[in-house]
């Protein structure tokens, strides 16, 4: 059966075929592959028998032996841009002069495919491979031809959308009838960074290797004076993550398929489909700390669980916060083939009103006025960069605005009407032009707005300007380094270097075309004499106690100061909402020309605790007046108590593929309280599903500790995490890099490889 659509045979087909009839057919026939001919066709033509889809050889040539459908021989994943090859038996010898063939490939879920949209194209093969040469066509030629068997090399174009495709062989004899085959395996093809005539192509190949192919990483959360690193399993190849990948492109992103091809709209689609706001995507968020009837954010290991859930029960999975909603993309992104890496911005705004300007308005009382404060700083958030060219914003000032974009999925603000930000050019950030699309403008915000503090009496005073800070906000932008278990420092990607005269130009250029710019009032600079200085000691360990230290000085040298306030410890969540007043220490001080006094807070483990989030977070504020003058101060800082690591032990000896070890983990009570109905859940290559050991008990100053036999299933570089939580003390966890020696017989036979894993014998203690 010929493969053309509706009544349409395209007229350089028909010169091959000039017998042929157009007719109606259904591009989605459930048909299994058969030789069957049509009616009056002579038993003489060509019929194909059953196609070789090469998988180890393509997946090896186009990078994508990792996933695990192809390792399953379930699906032929390629990427654009380049050929791969297909040999073909037919029930009889192919004779080149009498014996047509055409391929015919279709979008699978385009209703309405059509040549116009590219999501339906015929092929004729050539003789010879020349023809493959201009990578923005398809084009098929023939390889190798012996006897009954054909060798042909099929090259998507380089701007192919990124679907799922079908594949029908039509066979002709001329004059005499014609048979059709439909591939019974799906097509897979996928973005190609390896190509340089793709959108994403990125050179680098360390980064290729990093931002494409590595399936664990590293996100970091805390706070800039506490950076903590957490592990995170991207699993881009893991079972079904690249059929979900795919399909939510069309059912939630709602691309029309002749657009999966262009990345600009495919990162826009990922920013909203990632979050379950307005298109019932893959998860839901919840910043309180109730997660009943779902997962706590901090209990994720990383995205395959999620995805597999998603993809089987086509509902929001419950619960996500910013490093999930991250992480999640960055497993779509890979699996799509798009180079994309997790970004970490600490104090990061979150700026309402477009002003670029976080304001907070503070009242007589020195308390922050929480209805009249509608922005806010994340003690750090957690978005997106993804690699590509961006043809569509043009050239500006400083040349292209190519490389990384910020795609942020947590939904925050709408943007179009939809919760999604990006794709945002990192280089139209940094020189300011905000208006480039999409979303420029919020991300500058997030990483280069003024922080301004506001003395609110009411509705019909005027506001005064406490203090003007143009460093508060975002500090240390951190990313997993290029094949490196550590902190790269991107902040200079983001903006110039505070203090220096680029900075301040480009936030004066950018208040220009926002429209919401602020009138700017100066502190009292005419008064100096007297100065704050607020101190927190950073490694504290949870159940430890802490100290605030307020330091004031009287730098006069005739003058002797009276100075009154107040120091406040709040617990927050990690976004600085959701204030819960902890302790509060009024002061009064009375200081003498050219001398310096400290008031002094301790915080101890029975005030804390019961009002702590999970995340540990604190925020300390310091307000004061110096009496006799018009001298305000007010001053606030982000603070976290420090959790506890899980230690690893791999075995005794060298870690070996197909080798039996045993794994121990660790954990040391922190907490001046017992811990009750502990669970460690653990996660590494080659571990289908999450491992998950229940600990009853650990008694103040124990240790808990879960064993399990572990076998590697292949050679080269793992990683193990582990996630703890119990009743008293959670999103606790560790994790292990360890390299994989191959067994000595797969030295002889390297592509010898097993994902299977034997895992057995498990056993949890508590050690007091």
């Amino acid at each position: 059966m010929s493969y053309w659509y509706r009544n349409y045979t395209p007229s350089w087909l028909q010169r091959w075929w000039p017998n042929s009839q157009p007719r109606r057919v259904n591009p989605f026939r459930n048909t299994r592959p058969s030789a069957d001919l049509e009616d009056g066709a002579s038993s003489a033509v060509l019929g194909v028998l059953k196609v070789d889809l090469c998988l180890e050889d393509n997946h090896d040539e186009h990078h994508t032996s990792h996933f695990y459908a192809a390792a399953a021989k379930e699906a032929l994943v390629v990427r654009r841009g380049e050929p791969f090859r297909l040999k073909i038996h037919f029930n009889r010898d192919y004779s080149p002069s009498k014996d047509a063939i055409s391929f015919i490939f279709t979008v699978a879920d385009d209703t309405k495919p059509s040549p116009g949209h590219g999501t339906l194209n015929a092929l004729v093969p050539h003789d010879g491979i020349d023809y493959l040469g201009d990578t923005l066509e398809w084009g098929a030629g023939i390889e190798s031809h012996e006897g009954q068997t054909l060798t042909v090399l099929i090259k998507p174009p380089s701007t192919c959308p990124v679907t799922e495709w079908k594949l029908d062989i039509d066979t002709k004899l001329l004059g005499d009838g014609s048979r059709s085959y439909p591939l019974p395996l799906p097509i897979y093809v996928l973005f190609n960074p390896w190509c340089p005539d793709d959108q994403v192509y990125l050179e680098d190949r360390d980064q290729r290797k990093e931002y494409v192919m590595h399936d664990t990483t590293l996100i970091w959360r805390g706070s800039y004076n506490r950076l903590r690193p957490s592990v995170w399993k991207i699993g881009q190849f893991e079972r079904h993550v690249l059929e979900c990948s795919l399909k939510v492109l069309g059912t939630v992103g709602r691309i029309p398929p002749a657009y999966r091809g262009d990345p600009v709209r495919v990162a826009r689609a990922l920013s909203a489909l990632v979050n379950s706001v307005d298109d019932d995507g893959v998860l839901l968020g919840n910043w309180s700390e109730d997660f009943s009837g779902g997962v706590a954010p901090t209990k994720w290991t990383g995205s395959v669980e999620i995805l597999q859930q998603f993809h089987k029960t086509q509902k929001s999975v419950k619960f996500a916060q910013c490093w999930n909603f991250s992480g999640v993309l960055t497993t779509i992104a890979r699996s799509l083939g798009i180079p994309s890496r997790i970004i970490t911005c600490y104090s990061s705004a979150h700026d309402t009103q477009a002003s670029l300007t976080v304001d907070v308005f503070i009242d007589s009382n020195n308390k922050k006025l929480d209805a009249e404060t509608t922005d806010s700083i994340w003690n750090y958030h957690v978005w997106n960069e993804l690699w590509m060219q961006r043809p569509d914003l043009g050239v500006g000032e400083h040349g292209t605005f190519d490389g990384w974009q910020v795609v942020d999925a947590t939904p925050q603000e709408a943007s179009d009407n939809m919760y999604r930000v990006g794709p945002a050019s990192v280089a139209a950030v940094k020189n300011g032009d905000i208006l480039r699309p999409f979303d420029g403008g919020f991300v500058f915000a997030e990483v280069n707005a003024d922080k301004l503090y506001w003395r609110y009496n009411g509705p019909s005073q005027p506001l005064k300007l406490l203090r003007k800070d143009t460093l508060a906000i975002g500090h240390l932008i951190s990313t997993k380094a290029v094949l490196k278990w550590e902190r790269e420092d991107i902040t200079d990607t983001y903006k110039h270097a505070e203090r220096s005269e680029e900075e301040r130009s480009t936030m004066l250029k950018a208040l220009k075309q926002s429209r919401h710019a602020f009138s700017r009032y100066y502190l009292n600079d005419n008064f100096n004499e007297i100065e704050f200085d607020m101190e927190l000691k950073d490694d504290i360990k949870i159940g430890q106690s802490f100290s605030v230290v307020l330091k004031v000085s009287n730098k006069s040298e005739s003058r002797t100061h009276m100075a009154t306030g107040q120091i406040s410890c709040d617990a927050v969540l990690y976004t600085g909402v959701g204030a819960v007043e902890v302790k509060t220490l009024g002061f009064e001080l009375e200081l003498e020309p050219k001398s310096s006094d400290y008031v002094r807070m301790e915080v101890i483990f029975e005030e804390y605790y019961d009002k702590l989030s999970s995340q540990a977070s604190f925020q300390i504020s310091a307000a004061a007046k110096v009496k006799d003058t018009d001298y305000d101060y007010y001053a606030q800082d982000d603070f976290r108590v420090r959790k506890p690591d899980i230690k690893f032990q791999l075995g005794e000896a060298a870690i070996v593929a197909q080798k039996e070890l045993d794994v121990i983990l660790r954990l040391e009570n922190p907490l001046p309280i017992p811990l009750h109905k502990g669970v460690f859940t653990v996660e590494g290559p080659g571990i289908e599903q999450p491992l998950k050991f229940k600990i009853a008990e650990i008694p103040v100053g124990g240790t808990a500790a879960a064993t399990f036999k572990y076998t590697p299933p292949y050679a080269g570089r793992g990683t193990m995490l582990a996630k703890f939580t119990s009743r008293e003390l959670d999103d606790v966890d560790g994790y292990r890099h360890y390299e994989i020696e191959p067994r000595p017989e797969d030295l002889l036979q390297p592509n010898g490889s097993h994902r299977s894993s034997n895992i057995i014998r498990r056993r949890t203690d508590v050690i007091a």
